[in-house]
């Protein structure tokens, strides 16, 4: 998972890349509030955390930006050096979803951001079958079927079809996709990513008189969306 950390210290964003990495997710540091602003309206992470006192703009600021932005179940976690009711009543109330006290220890870091993963993420995991309408997905054999026929398709066309259908209705930036699906092979030509794309989409028929639309974010990379009447 991709983390965002805002915190003007930077033993503390230090400390926490370091927990988060160990669990296998990816850290981005950031210490300031408009450095992390500017990010956000570029790439797409899966959780945020962010310290409530920055110099240039307030934790809380960032937080309703946030919230008012981006998707509505981005999970937050805010830290605070104040253990006062008043200032955790407040961060709740401006939208985060979990709060922590420095100082931060590291047991509890870990618990309270893969508790906020899982109830954000409920399908990101190792299960034999995920199913969206009518696609049918087998992670564990690469297996894709479409109102019961199979799908011939790669393993990164796999991959990215599900990436797609496990954020329905959510922007996903190019870098995000790149990371999730390429992994660390960053090199990989900027077309090669459009050509698979164009492939998902042609192969699962994700055309709107399907229900479902595959488009280009213009500046920023991907959506998958489901078509309503």
């Amino acid at each position: 998972m991709r983390i965002a950390v805002l915190d003007d210290d930077r033993s503390q964003t230090d400390l926490v890349c370091q927990v988060l990495k160990t669990a296998g997710h990816t850290c981005y540091p950031f210490d300031s509030g408009k450095e992390i602003l500017n990010q956000l309206r570029r790439e797409s992470f899966d959780l945020l955390i962010i310290d409530w006192q920055v110099p240039d703009l307030s934790g809380a600021e960032v937080l309703r930006w946030a919230r008012e932005k981006l998707p509505a179940n981005l999970p937050i976690l805010f830290m605070t050096s104040r253990a006062g009711e008043d200032d955790i009543v407040a961060g709740l109330a401006a939208g985060a979803d979990d709060y922590m006290i420095k100082p931060l220890r590291r047991g509890e870091l870990l618990a309270r951001v893969q508790a906020l993963l899982r109830r954000a993420y409920p399908h990101q995991t190792s299960v034999e079958q995920i199913q969206y309408s009518q696609f049918l997905f087998e992670p564990r054999t690469g297996k894709l079927t479409v109102a019961g026929q199979s799908v011939e398709v790669t393993q990164k066309e796999f991959d990215l079809a599900l990436l797609f259908f496990r954020n329905l209705g959510r922007p996903l930036s190019r870098a995000y996709i790149l990371e999730a699906v390429w992994s660390r092979d960053v090199d990989i030509p900027s077309r090669t990513m459009d050509t698979h794309v164009s492939r998902v989409r042609s192969k699962l028929q994700l055309r709107p008189e399907n229900g479902f639309r595959l488009a280009p974010v213009y500046s920023y990379g991907y959506r998958l969306e489901q078509i309503t009447e």
